[in-house]
């Protein structure tokens, strides 16, 4: 079972659920960070590294002594990474998206493809918890890449818990995609409801199904509840605004760990979620 942990914006405690919700259920899960712009889950896991690898992307080198000009690689580009001058042809590594289909189309075989570097991959484990995340090398604009390179390490044997970037952009898509449930965390305030309804959206255009978690429950109004009661989506947990829970998360703690009974609601969670998924 793959869970997707989002929200529609930063700030509302999705790697806080994240990584209880690996701790308290333990044996057999993974944890992916796929916030790869700012992986923090290892901040809270602190996991043993033991695998460090460079990630590319492959990106087209023309050889321009077999090149035609006739343009089939250009029009094939969705990202316009090929463009052709007169008799010369120019590539933009930055927004290749590595898909290859230059090269399919290619008739006269003058398109071979090298490493552009997107960034680090590191993989390890916290106990019964393995753990993977991506960083992203600074500069480089673009994130899908490296995320599903991330989720690359997904392993069929395993629960596997994805931390998704915030938003609703083109990383948080590429990182809830073919999961088995989206846990949206959000928070009961004006611009928390705004966000949680764009992020419900993506959900229920790529078909997932999805619940939610209010965290600092107990400040802002009840426009989420009465948003969630209307849209029939199951509230599966509420974490209260308190100096103490607060306290842990600056220490870099887990609830989990420091309280019994959050390690209760939160294998509780995961219960939840099994059900709601099957």
């Amino acid at each position: 079972m793959i869970i997707s942990v989002a929200s529609g914006k930063g700030g509302t405690g999705k790697t806080t659920v994240a990584t209880n919700l690996a701790m308290a259920v333990g044996e057999g899960v993974m944890l992916l960070d796929c916030d790869v712009e700012e992986p923090n889950a290892h901040l809270f896991l602190k996991p043993q590294i033991e695998h460090r690898e460079t990630a590319y992307v492959p990106v087209p080198e023309i050889d321009e002594l077999k090149c035609t000009y006739c343009r089939k690689c250009v029009d094939i580009c969705r990202f316009k990474a090929i463009a052709i001058a007169g008799d010369t042809v120019l590539t933009f590594p930055e927004l290749c998206h590595g898909c290859g289909g230059c090269i399919a189309v290619c008739p006269e075989n003058a398109i071979t493809e090298k490493g552009r570097e997107l960034g680090v991959l590191e993989k390890g484990a916290r106990g019964v918890v393995e753990f993977a995340h991506g960083k992203l090398r600074i500069g480089e604009a673009m994130a899908p890449p490296l995320i599903n390179k991330v989720r690359a390490f997904t392993n069929s044997h395993r629960m596997t818990i994805v931390d998704a970037p915030p938003g609703t952009s083109c990383p948080v898509i590429a990182a809830i995609k073919h999961t088995d449930f989206v846990l949206m965390v959000t928070e009961p305030t004006p611009f928390g409801l705004h966000d949680l309804k764009l992020a419900v959206e993506a959900a229920k255009i790529l078909g997932i199904r999805h619940g939610l978690i209010i965290n600092r429950a107990d400040m802002g109004n009840d426009d989420v509840r009465h948003y969630a009661r209307a849209e029939n989506i199951p509230i599966l947990l509420e974490i209260p605004f308190q100096r103490s829970i607060a306290e842990m998360y600056a220490r870099g703690e887990l609830l989990v760990e420091s309280t019994p009974e959050w390690k209760e609601a939160f294998i509780e969670l995961a219960m939840k979620i099994e059900n709601l998924a099957a």
